[in-house]
C-alpha cells in the first residue's frame, strides 16, 4: 500500500506504473502521443464560490482598486468585475481615458442607488426589482450598456401595466429608445383601449404616437365611433397641432365605419372638420361608401384601409356546413378569426346540411334547412359562442 505521506515524484511513478500494467491487460495499443496519460479536470462548482468570493471581497471592501462617486454615494470595487459585466467599464478601463487610470471615478446624473444596485449585480447576478427603482435602473442600465438588466426592466415594468400608467411608460421607453418596451406598452394600450383614452396622459400623447394607436387595427373597441371620440378629444385639447395633425389624425378614424346618422349629425356638425378642406373630403369618402352599400351607382368608389374593419369588431368569419368532393354533406363547421389570422374547428352540427343558410343575429349563428344528403330539411339549429354548443330550434313550416 502506498504510503500517504508519499512525497510528488513518487506518486507520479506509482501512478505511470499503474496505467502501464492496466495497458498490459488491453489487448489494444497505446496510443503513440501519449495522450492515454492526459487527465482534464474540470470543476463547474467552483464558479459558484469565485461569485461567492467575489461578492465578500465587495462587501468587505477588500482588493478594491476603484471607487465610483455618484452623487454623495461612494461604490468602492474592482475594475476587472465591472469590466466583465458593464461594457460601458469595459470601454473606459481599456481606452486611453484619463479615467482608465484613477481610483475615483465621478460618475453624472445617474441615481446612486440604481449604480449601486447593478455593480451588485456584476458581482451576484441578482437583482431586485421595485416600482421604485425600476426606471431609474432602466435608465442606467440602458446607458451603462447592460442589456441583461435592461431587458429585465422591461419584463417587469410590462408585468404592471395599467391604463393610468400605460402611456407615460411608452413615452419614458421611447426617450431611451427601447423598441421592445414601447411595442409592450403600444399593444396594452390597444388591448384596453377605451379606458386609456379616459385617463388624464391620453390628451398629452405626441400626435405621431396618437396617429400610430389610431392606425392600429388591433384597437380593442366596440364601434369606430370610441375612435372618433378619443381623436376630436385630442384634437380639441391640442389646437397648436391642428395645422399639421387635424387631417391626418381623422384619417386614422374609418369614418365609413361610422353609422350614417352619426356621420351626419355628429361628424359633419363638428366644427374643426367643416373647417378642414381635407377633412370634408373624407367625410365625402365615408358618404360615398354608404351610398355605394346601399346599392347606388358611385362611379370609381375605392375601398381603402378606412372601410375595412378592425379586428376586434370583424369578429370571426363561419364557413358552415356544404359537401366534400363525394358530394356528401357535412355537419363541420370552421372558423376564421380575422385578429389571429388562422382557421380552427368548431363544434359540429347535429345536422348534417349543404346549401344551408347561415345568419348572424344578436350575436348568436342560425343554420336553417339545407339537404342532408337524403332529402331536404326543414330544421334549424343555433351556435351560441358562450356555451360553444349547438341547439335544436323550432323547425320551419317548409323544408327548403
Amino acid at each position: 500500500m502506498a504510503s500517504e505521506s508519499m512525497v510528488p515524484e513518487q506518486a507520479k511513478q506509482h501512478l505511470i506504473k499503474g496505467k502501464r500494467r492496466q495497458q498490459q491487460q488491453q489487448t489494444r495499443p497505446s496510443n503513440s502521443d501519449g495522450e492515454d496519460d492526459v487527465f482534464v479536470f474540470e470543476a463547474n462548482e467552483a464558479w459558484k464560490d469565485f461569485h461567492s468570493s467575489l461578492l465578500h471581497f465587495f462587501e468587505a471592501g477588500e482588493l478594491c482598486d476603484v471607487t465610483l462617486k455618484v452623487g454623495s454615494k461612494l461604490i468602492s470595487c474592482h475594475k476587472l468585475v465591472l469590466a466583465c459585466v458593464i461594457p460601458y467599464f469595459r470601454a473606459m478601463f481599456l481606452s486611453e481615458m484619463a479615467e482608465a487610470k484613477q481610483k475615483l471615478i465621478e460618475i453624472r446624473d445617474f441615481d446612486g442607488d440604481a449604480i449601486e444596485d447593478l455593480v451588485k449585480f456584476a458581482y451576484s447576478s441578482r437583482l431586485t426589482l421595485t416600482v421604485d427603482n425600476v426606471q431609474p435602473l432602466l435608465y442606467a442600465a440602458c446607458i451603462l450598456q447592460v442589456e441583461l438588466v435592461a431587458k429585465a426592466c422591461c419584463e417587469y415594468m410590462k408585468l404592471h401595466f395599467h391604463p393610468s400608467n400605460c402611456l407615460a411608460v411608452r413615452a419614458f421607453a421611447e426617450s431611451h429608445n427601447r423598441i421592445d418596451l414601447m411595442d409592450m406598452a403600444d399593444q396594452f394600450a390597444c388591448e384596453h383601449f377605451a379606458e386609456v383614452m379616459e385617463c388624464e396622459d391620453f390628451v398629452s400623447v405626441s400626435p405621431q404616437h396618437l396617429h400610430k394607436l389610431l392606425s392600429s387595427s388591433d384597437l380593442n373597441i366596440e364601434n369606430e365611433k370610441q375612435v372618433y371620440n378619443a381623436a376630436i378629444k385630442w384634437l380639441l385639447a391640442n389646437p397648436q397641432h391642428h395645422a399639421m395633425w387635424l387631417d391626418e389624425i381623422l384619417a386614422q378614424v374609418r369614418l365609413p365605419l361610422l353609422p350614417i346618422c352619426f356621420l351626419m349629425g355628429v361628424v359633419a356638425k363638428e366644427e374643426i372638420v367643416k373647417q378642414n378642406l381635407k377633412c370634408r373630403d373624407l367625410l365625402d369618402e365615408a358618404r360615398n361608401y354608404h351610398l355605394h352599400l346601399s346599392s347606388r351607382a358611385v362611379p370609381d368608389f375605392e375601398y381603402s384601409i378606412r372601410t375595412t374593419p378592425r379586428k376586434q369588431t370583424a369578429g370571426v368569419l363561419f364557413c358552415v356546413g356544404g359537401r366534400g368532393g363525394s358530394g356528401d354533406p357535412f355537419r363541420s363547421i370552421e372558423c376564421y378569426s380575422i385578429s389571429k389570422n388562422n382557421w380552427f374547428f368548431g363544434p359540429e352540427m347535429n345536422s348534417r346540411r349543404r346549401h344551408v343558410g347561415v345568419i348572424s343575429v344578436g350575436g348568436k349563428v342560425y343554420a336553417v334547412g339545407g339537404h342532408d344528403g337524403n332529402e331536404h330539411l326543414g330544421s334549424m339549429e343555433v351556435f351560441d359562442p358562450l356555451t360553444n354548443k349547438w341547439m335544436m330550434k323550432a323547425s320551419m313550416n317548409t323544408k327548403r
